[in-house]
Formats: structure tokens, sequence, C-alpha cells
């Protein structure tokens, strides 16, 4: 799909879907949302986390990352957050699916997806919480319509408006290490529209991530330096019709274990997007992403370079057209289709860790693509007094792996390796269904099965890397992952101020790729027969006056099934994956712009290999915040991280260790809520 194709999908639309909208009120004022359409009336179905402003702008770290965190369940394919870890590891997951570092959530900002084209990371340092109005985490195969990729569940993040921004906002932070965080928005109102400019700078030193016992001369902090900025402009085109345009631009600079360990990943994404509320609603998108990641790994013997991972351009191409025709008040009918396309390529040079000559230049790369076709109803049954809602939906997709090369040259330019890898494609179905019912007496039952689809990345396919000692091979017969699943849960709200949530679940993906050991130091992307999850994830959210209450926990049997090649990993718990995760967050907001919160985080044991030989010990941390307002909208900000300064063990390789962030104290000056 041409790129001038994916940015007319809005633009087609719109005559389309206006075609038939009843005319509006003149006198009705005219909201301008910057959002997408409606929740559909069996989103309940499934098991949904909304996490409000108020939430996202509480995170003692002021990421994205911590915020997420605290809903059970949720982790990066490492303990690190985004100032210490590469950024290739940053892949995010639900329900211990466990795996490598690609992601098996699917995150849309703006419903958008943020995966790296060629990695499947996120980039979570672009994703300012401040920037945000609300997050929606549906655990499981819960969004049919959004998209391959969301084996795990799906990450939904809605940018804030004007409306919750005011005119101008920031803050500024420095901690104890003498690290700064500097944010600013601009968000002002353009007619009946809005624009919002925002900028956000964060740097540092950073902490040992070396234990003192393990370091050597070579040893560096982690050091980090990265921006982003972006502007959204939102505008109605119609009564019922707003155009919603948005640019970001990121860069992530780091330096991990070692001097030179450097890595760095940059982005340029660009959006339009169309919704219409009328009779026929639609949403129509369109979007083009840029991405660029490089990385040095340094000897832990020599502390000479031996892999220089200098460029990995790659572009992702999408779209999106949903409408919802009018079936009546009984059904919330969503059809459409979307497009994604993956390309990109590896350029990396290998060195002698003697020498630190140039052994050898390879290069990699392909393309992915996606075309989905869906179709959704929601029925909501009148004779059962609305108090029932059915669901059920269907998508097929077209996948298409193409163009997959790895050739490798000696230091003489001689070739040593040039393969070409046979193009493959064909269809995956995917179905879900599910019922809400409301009991009566603040009770309400559900249940939900689904089925889903995730592609290999580029990455897996393709790239081959090294923790050293350990080289991860690359593998271009990687099959796709299948999942399915299904769950029930229960939710009782006695009162309005107290909810309580339940949900037991069964998930399987097969084919599931994982990093698996095949010789000394030696690993392989692999498909495994399947990992299975299966567990109970419990909710609390209590309001009493000033006072309030939030808390998740997740209990998790997951297992790898596998057999032939892969049976050593039978039965065995999938890497990076804890059997208990929780988080609890108590706060009191006794007037405007004043918040105090305290979150305890409990993450059970895990084991860095597919093995279980190098464990990760359990963690227990305790962050919190503070915001005391001044004077003329300026308000005194306090945060804290790790305040017991808990040994976070974020890897663990033989014996070789990395660490987690210490206790960190910030404080600084925040303008608007």
């Amino acid at each position: 799909m041409r790129l001038t194709t994916v940015l007319a999908l809005p633009l087609a639309a719109m005559p389309f879907a206006a075609h038939g909208q009843e005319a509006a009120d003149p006198s009705a004022p005219i909201v301008v949302t910057g959002r997408g359409l409606e929740e559909t009336p069996a989103t309940p179905a499934y098991d949904v986390t909304v996490l409000t402003r108020e939430v996202l702008t509480r995170a003692a770290s002021g990421r994205i990352e911590d915020v997420l965190s605290s809903v059970a369940g949720f982790q990066q394919f490492r303990r690190s957050d985004s100032r210490s870890s590469n950024p290739s590891a940053q892949g995010v997951t639900l329900r211990a699916l466990g795996g490598n570092a690609t992601s098996r959530s699917l995150v849309l900002l703006d419903g958008v997806p943020m995966a790296d084209p060629f990695f499947g990371y996120i980039p979570l340092s672009a994703l300012a919480p401040e920037r945000l109005a609300a997050v929606r985490v549906t655990r499981g195969g819960g969004s049919g319509a959004f998209g391959a990729g969301a084996v795990a569940g799906t990450i939904e993040l809605d940018s804030a408006g004007a409306g919750e921004l005011g005119l101008a906002s920031g803050e500024a932070l420095v901690d104890d290490r003498g690290e700064t965080e500097v944010s600013a928005t601009l968000a002002p109102r353009l007619g009946r529209g809005f624009a919002v400019v925002s900028a956000r700078w964060d740097q540092g030193d950073g902490f040992w991530t070396t234990p003192k016992a393990q370091r050597v001369a070579a040893s560096a902090r982690a050091r980090f330096d990265s921006w982003s900025a972006g502007l959204r402009l939102v505008a109605p085109l119609s009564d019922t019709i707003e155009l919603q345009a948005r640019g970001i631009g990121f860069d992530d600079q780091r330096t991990l274990r070692f001097k030179d360990g450097d890595t760095a990943s940059s982005g340029q994404d660009a959006s339009l997007r169309v919704v219409g509320r009328g009779r026929w609603q639609f949403d129509a998108l369109g979007y083009v992403q840029a991405r660029d990641f490089s990385n040095i790994v340094i000897s832990s013997t020599s502390f000479r370079k031996t892999l220089d991972q200098r460029r990995t351009p790659s572009t992702g191409l999408g779209g999106k057209l949903e409408v919802r025709p009018p079936l009546g008040d009984d059904h919330v009918a969503r059809v459409g289709i979307d497009y994604r396309r993956a390309s990109g390529g590896l350029q990396e040079e290998a060195y002698s860790a003697v020498t630190g000559l140039v052994t050898a230049r390879r290069r990699a790369g392909g393309k992915n693509g996606d075309l989905g076709l869906f179709a959704q109803d929601d029925w909501t049954p009148q004779f059962f007094g609305g108090s029932l809602v059915l669901t059920g939906g269907v998508r097929a997709d077209r996948w298409t792996i193409r163009d997959g090369y790895f050739r490798e040259r000696n230091a003489a330019g001689a070739a040593t390796i040039a393969s070409t890898f046979a193009n493959r494609s064909g269809w995956d179905v995917s179905v879900r269904g599910g019922a809400v019912a409301k009991l009566g007496g603040g009770v309400q039952l559900r249940g939900a099965g689904y089925t889903g689809l995730r592609l290999p990345t580029l990455n897996e396919l393709y790239r081959p890397f090294v923790v050293f000692p350990v080289t991860t091979r690359a593998n271009a017969a990687l099959r796709n992952e299948r999942l399915r699943g299904f769950e029930g849960g229960i939710d009782f709200t006695p009162m309005p101020a107290l909810t309580l949530s339940a949900t037991a679940f069964d998930n399987r993906v097969r084919n599931a790729i994982a990093n698996v050991t095949i010789a000394t130091n030696v690993r392989e992307r692999r498909n495994v027969a399947a990992v299975h999850a299966r567990g109970i994830e419990l909710g609390a959210q209590a309001r009493l006056g000033a006072f309030a209450f939030d808390g998740s926990l997740a209990l998790t049997d997951a297992e790898v099934e596998a057999n032939g090649a892969s049976a050593a990993l039978d039965g065995k718990r999938p890497a990076q994956t804890p059997k208990i995760a929780g988080s609890a967050t108590l706060s009191w907001q006794p007037a405007t712009n004043w918040r105090l919160a305290t979150t305890l985080r409990r993450t059970g044991r895990q084991f860095e290999d597919d093995l279980e030989i190098d464990a990760l010990p359990a963690t227990t941390t305790l962050d919190a915040f503070a915001q005391v307002p001044l004077t003329r909208g300026f308000s005194l900000v306090l945060r804290g991280e790790n305040l017991t300064g808990e040994r976070i063990v974020t890897r663990n390789q033989a014996g070789s260790i990395d660490l987690g962030v210490p206790r960190t104290l910030w404080a600084g000056i925040r303008l608007g809520g």
C-alpha cells in the first residue's frame, strides 16, 4: 500500500460516512473531543482496567511503564525501566505469556500502533504520561477490531485535549543524583477546535546497574539523554465530523553497563484521523512511522567493542476504516478494514574482542504485511431490560512475509553468507464472543472466549543479537503465533464508592516464539508448541471522602509446552515470567491540586533463561508522590522511587548481574494540575 493511499483513507471515508447522517441541531454546541468512537456496550465483557489522568500524573518515576505497572500482570521483557534498559528489550505483555523482547500486547496511541516496525518494542520514553487523558488496558484477546498483534491484550492510550491540559502546563524536577526532567505543554483553543504542542527532555548520568563487587574500570553508570516533542491538531469539519492530526518526534540515547556501550533509538510518526459521530458513525485513520535503532556491544572480558549495530532503519505504514451502521437501539455493529506494513534492515559490523578489528559486516531485513477484515455486533436484547449484552465478532487476516535476506561479508569484503528467504503468505481467521449480565445488587457477571494472531517481527526473523556472552540467533522459518483463550469474571459494586472484581482466565499461545538455548551461550528464536497461562486477576477500588485505594493482583500459572528440539523446556515457566504480581496504591486528595499517594508493588521470583537456571529474586518496592499547591497554578512536587532501597535484579546470566533503579528522590515545580 502506497503512502498516498494510506493518508487518503480518512478523506475517502468522509463522503461515504456523511451520507445518511441526520441533520444536526444548529443550536446545539459542537463538542470536539480529540478521541475515537465511544466504547461499545460489550466492552465490559472483557477484563478491562481504565487508568485516569489522576493516576497518570502521580507516577513516582514520571514514566508510562511505571503507571502501567499498577495493572497487575503488565510487564516488560526485563524489570528495567526506559532509563536503564536496552530499548529493544521494551516489549510489553500481559498475563505472564512470556516469550522474548517483542510485544505480545498491542499498544495504541490515539488508535495508532506504537510498536517499532522492525523490533516490535514500544518507545516508552516517547509516551509521556502528562500528555494523556486516560489509558484503557484490556487483558486477553478482547480487541479483534484493532488489528493483529493483541495475543496478550491491548493497551489504548488517549491523548489529553485542551480541556484536561489547560492553556499552559509543565513541570521541572531534579533528583538526588542531579538528573533532570523537564516538560511543557501549550494547548490553545483555535476556533471550535484546539492544538496541543508538547515537549519533554530527560537527562542524567544515571545509576550503577552493575553491583559494586562486579564493577571494573570500564563499568559505567546508566547514562540517559532523551527528548520527545509533539504537535496535535483537532478541528471540526462539520457538526458531527472532526479531524485529528498528530506528529511526534523522539530521540533516546543511553549507555548500558560499560563505557562506550551506547544505545540509541529515534523516530518520527505522523497520523491523520477523521471521526464521525452522526447516524453513520465512522473512524478513518492513516499513519506513517520512520524509526531507527543503534547499539554497541562491549565485551565483558576484553572491554572492547565486539559489535556495532550502527543502523536499523525501519518504516511502518498503516490505516484503518471502521464504520458503525445504524441498526437500531438493540445493536451496535462494527465493520471495517485495517492494514499494516513493516519494512526495515539491519546494518552492523562485528569486531574481534582481542584485536579490535572488523571481522564481519552484516546486512539483514525484509517486509511484513497484514490486511484485516473485521465485523462485530453487540446485541442488547430489550426483553432483558438492557441488563444483558451479547457480543460476537470475526476477523480475517491476509498476512505476508517477504523479501527476507541475511548477508555477511568478511573483513576483506568477500561474501561468506548470502541467504534469501522464500516469500510466505496466508489467511488466518480469528473469532471472539462474550456476554455481560447485570444481576442487580451491584453484581455483574461477564465471560468471553477468543482467538488471535501475531506475526513474527523482522527482528525475530532476521536479526541475531548479543547480550555478552550469550548470542541469540534469528530464525527466518518462524511461524505465526496463535492465541486461544477464555475467561470469566464478576464485578461487585455494593455502593458507588466500592468496586471489587475477579477474573479467571485460561490463555494458550500456540507456536509461541521464545529464545531457546541450543548450546552453551547460544540461543535461537524458535516456535515452541505453546505457552499456556492460567490464573486469577483481582482488583479493588474504594473511595472514602478524600481517601482512595486502588489494588490489583495477578496470580498466574504459566508453562511452556514443548517437544522435539525444544523438549527440555516442557513444563518450565517462560523466561522473565513471575507467578505473582501485585500493586496497591493509597492516596489522599484533601483539596484541588493536593495529592498524596504511596504505592506498594510486589513482583515474584522469575528466571532469566528458558531452562530455569538463573533466577531473579522477588522484589517489593515502595514509591511515593506528593503535590502541594503554592500559588497561581504552581505546585510543589515531591516523588520517591524505591524508598526502601530494594535490590532489584534485572538480569542474571551465570552470576553476571544488572540492577534496577535504587532509592531515588525527586523535587520540582508543576504548572497546572
